[in-house]
């Protein structure tokens, strides 16, 4: 079984329980209408990061706070904003569904939120490889409504990586990201080297690290 494969099972609740086949035989449906219908694309920039205490920041001019991303960013000096979508046919593959077929709805939801996850995995891998150059690290993505790091900063960070233009990812006033399969987040760039899961705090089973992001 493939990671986006049990990604996707996670993402529909099963936990530890194995999924039956008939649920198995439509994920792999789904990955395949999801493949014909998406156009990911994303973008990222790299801003200098100016930490101004345990959980006050700034990036190019603009003052942020999150405790549990600050606690992320110690010790960087840099910041890659990322942004990412797969795209309105995605969108509209899952409407013309539901109107159909709510449980292969309800597949397709996690397998495209699987799909994107993987494609964000291996964009920020690419961009590693790229800082590695210069003898910086990366730290795991975080993205605005991560534990304290509030989702109104979605709207700067788009602004900033100017979202609409690059990729077509536009955000409604409730910060809802439209095309809904999107994602923004901030990724830290430390000259020190730290094993941090690409995947995130949730994968990680290092529990006790102190740049652990809340995740409860």
């Amino acid at each position: 079984m493939d990671r986006m494969t049990k990604e996707a099972i996670r993402y529909l609740g099963y936990g530890k329980h194995a999924a039956d086949e008939q649920t198995l035989a439509m994920i792999s449906e789904s990955f395949r209408s999801l493949e014909s219908a998406a156009s990911p694309k994303s973008i990222y920039r790299i801003f200098e990061l100016e930490q101004k205490g345990e959980e006050h920041f700034q990036i190019a001019g603009v003052e942020m706070k999150s405790r549990s991303l600050g606690r992320n960013l110690k010790g960087c000096d840099k910041i890659i904003l990322f942004g990412a979508t797969l795209g309105t046919g995605v969108d509209r593959l899952i409407t013309r569904t539901s109107l159909t077929d709510m449980a292969k709805a309800v597949v397709l939801q996690a397998c495209a939120a699987a799909m994107l996850e993987e494609y964000c995995d291996g964009c920020q891998e690419k961009i590693g490889k790229e800082l590695e150059r210069e003898g910086r690290y990366l730290r795991p993505r975080f993205s605005p409504g991560y534990g304290d790091f509030d989702i109104c900063y979605q709207k700067p960070l788009m602004r900033m990586l100017d979202c609409a233009k690059t990729i077509g990812l536009t955000m409604t006033e409730s910060y809802m990201m439209t095309p809904t399969k999107s994602v923004t987040a901030v990724i830290g760039a430390s000259c020190i080297k730290e094993h941090c899961h690409v995947k995130g705090c949730e994968a990680c089973s290092k529990k006790d690290c102190e740049y652990r992001r809340d995740t409860i």
